[in-house]
C-alpha cells in the first residue's frame, strides 16, 4: 500500500465531475487499499479519488456514528439521498467543517441530518449506509467531491467572503500544490 499526496483547491481533478469506475481489478483494489492507508496517514474522516489526483468515483470513509460506533468502509459509484438541509444559519459551533484538500481551514456549512448512501465496494458488491448526524455530514462532504464540489463551494455568503480572503492569503487557487500525508506536518493539527 502506498500513501499519495493530497492535493489542495485550485487543482482541476478537484473542481470537475469524477468518472464512473468501470473496471473492478487489480488496479482498483490496489487504489482503494491506498485510499484508506491514505485516509489513516491524513488522520481524516473520508476522503475521495480526486483528493489523490485520481478522477474516478470512489471514496472511503473512517468515521465515528453518532453512537460512537467507529464506521470504515469503500463507496464505489456511489448515490445519495439526503434529507432536506434545514433553514437557518450555521451555527459555527455546530456546523463546522474541513477538508484535506483546504487544508487548515474550517468553515461552518448547514448540510442534511440524514442520508442513505448506495453503490458498490472495490470488488463490485453492493454496499448501502443510512447515516445521520455527523457520518450523514461527512458522506454528503465526499459525495460532493465526486461532483467536483468541494464544501467550501457551498458556504454561505457571510462565510464564502471569509474563505475568499483566506483562499488567497494561502494561494488556494493555483493548480500543483498538495501536502503527504505522515511526512508534512498535520494542517489539523491532529
Amino acid at each position: 500500500m502506498t500513501v499519495h499526496p493530497i492535493v489542495i483547491y485550485g487543482e482541476p481533478v478537484l473542481h470537475r465531475p469524477a468518472d464512473p469506475v468501470t473496471e473492478f481489478d487489480d488496479a482498483l483494489r490496489t487504489l482503494v487499499a491506498d485510499m484508506h492507508e491514505t485516509l489513516d496517514a491524513s488522520n481524516g474522516v473520508g476522503l475521495a479519488a480526486p483528493q489523490i489526483g485520481v478522477g474516478l468515483r470512489i471514496f472511503v470513509y473512517h468515521a465515528e456514528d453518532d453512537a460512537g460506533v467507529r464506521r470504515r468502509g469503500t463507496f464505489v459509484n456511489p448515490r445519495l439521498v439526503a434529507s432536506r438541509v434545514p433553514d437557518g444559519r450555521p451555527d459555527p459551533a455546530e456546523d463546522t467543517e474541513g477538508c484535506l484538500s483546504v487544508p487548515s481551514l474550517d468553515y461552518p456549512l448547514k448540510r442534511a441530518d440524514r442520508v442513505t448512501v448506495t453503490g458498490v465496494d472495490e470488488a463490485g458488491e453492493p454496499v448501502s449506509l443510512g447515516a445521520e448526524g455527523w457520518l450523514a455530514r461527512v458522506m454528503q462532504h465526499e459525495f460532493d467531491h465526486l461532483q467536483g464540489t468541494l464544501y467550501v463551494d457551498r458556504l454561505d455568503k457571510r462565510w464564502a467572503k471569509k474563505w475568499k480572503k483566506e483562499q488567497a492569503a494561502a494561494g488556494y487557487d493555483e493548480p500543483g500544490r498538495s501536502w503527504m500525508p505522515g511526512v508534512d506536518p498535520d494542517p489539523f493539527g491532529h
